[in-house]
């Protein structure tokens, strides 16, 4: 029995293994989809997660649902707290660790233009990155968190006032894995699965580096241009957002015991980079799933990789992996989906679908804390909504 992520509660399900075409490939669990059990749309479910906003958590969300199996869009609260502008529900957002979809789609596109070998280490790529008295870290490691390196370590990540004051700093991607790489590694890559963004940005740079371009510009080539994603890309050391958008905002109190609820709306997004830096839209974050599940951005042996599970257990012995090279899996009421979570302060977001494509889901709230796991708890109410059956709230 494998395990998924919790969404207010663990389900289990029936896995088997694959093989892949790589001969150092480890083994991988293989869940198909379960649209068969996919519930009609849940409107009373779905208003009443997003409702009474904002709150003290929370001051806006946008949800869009579209598939063949039903079509669903609603907002609450407010864009802008001061100027008490609804949100709008084709406005830019901070997609936050939504981007690792992106750049594991790229590096796996790299593998089938044979121009990276995933079973490779990193350091033939990327020659002296890291400590010399670590093993070697096969490249595909890195897009299923299975690669063993340490995360960042950087007050970003927990410090709310450092965030403010360096917020306009730009990150070189070899100074923040730097800060990584300071630290032992934390198991033999391959064995066990451990979320990261060191993993990730470490990606971003192999990218450039075997590519000769940067980030941003394979993200045009590779994806937003081919798939006419006219309201994504990545920002580079550019702090703002384009209108319309929903401001972020961070509540948090300081040293003097001071509560404070400030616009974080412009802030550089040079530290997570490659791993969480892309700005889009609910409807670009839709076609994107769409199209990419369709096989139009990976080719067949490439798209196994995308729903393939390591058959490895969490590092921090809660269960068994649930990340593939690139996408996350979950599943809720019976519904099996795939897709990613992000968040950046002031933002949480994601996009699923199931593989079919039946029904996708992609959401972007505005919290005004930082959880614990990055998703705040309206996260996981639209989740549930999105899978109850009408007749279970009637």
């Amino acid at each position: 029995m494998a395990r998924v992520p919790r969404l207010n509660m663990i389900y289990g399900m029936r896995t088997a293994v694959v093989a892949l075409t790589t001969a150092a490939a480890v083994a991988l669990t293989a869940i198909p989809a379960a649209a068969a059990d996919l519930p009609a749309i849940n409107d009373k479910a779905l208003k009443a997660a997003i409702a009474g906003l904002p709150d003290g958590k929370t001051t806006g969300a946008l949800v869009r649902i579209t598939g063949s199996g039903g079509q669903w869009s609603g907002t609450s609260g407010y864009a802008d707290v001061v100027r008490h502008t609804p949100v709008n529900p084709d406005g830019y957002f901070r997609i936050g660790s939504t981007t690792k979809m992106y750049t594991a789609v790229m590096v796996l596109q790299l593998a089938q233009e044979h121009r990276i070998d995933l079973d490779q280490p990193v350091q033939r790529y990327l020659p002296g990155l890291l400590p010399a008295d670590y093993p070697p870290v096969p490249v595909y490691t890195l897009l299923d968190h299975t690669s063993g390196l340490p995360s960042v370590d950087i007050p970003d990540l927990y410090d709310p006032e450092w965030i403010l004051e360096h917020r306009y700093d730009h990150w070189d991607p070899k100074q923040v894995v730097d800060t990584a790489f300071r630290h032992p590694i934390d198991f033999q890559p391959g064995t066990t699965q451990k979320y990261t963004n060191t993993a990730y940005v470490t990606a971003g740079m192999i990218l450039e580096k075997v590519t000769g371009r940067s980030y941003a510009h394979n993200l045009r080539d590779r994806i937003t241009t081919p798939l006419g994603l006219c309201h994504t890309y990545y920002p580079n050391d550019d702090p703002h957002l384009p209108n319309p958008a929903a401001r972020g905002y961070l509540r948090y109190v300081d040293k003097y015991g001071k509560e404070h609820l400030d616009d974080v709306t412009e802030m550089n997004q040079s530290i997570p980079g490659a791993a969480g830096a892309i700005i889009s839209t609910a409807a670009d974050m839709d076609t994107f799933i769409d199209r990419l599940f369709d096989g139009q951005l990976l080719g067949p042996e490439m798209m196994k990789r995308l729903f393939a599970i390591p058959d490895v257990q969490m590092s921090d012995g809660s269960g068994h992996a649930y990340y593939s090279q690139g996408l996350m899996m979950i599943k809720v009421n019976n519904v099996v989906v795939w897709g990613k979570t992000g968040s950046r302060y002031g933002y949480a977001s994601g996009v699923f679908a199931t593989q079919d494509r039946t029904r996708k889901l992609v959401y972007a709230v505005n919290p005004t804390t930082k959880s614990p796991d990055g998703q705040p708890k309206i996260v996981h109410d639209i989740a549930i909504a999105a899978a109850t059956p009408p007749e279970s709230t009637e």
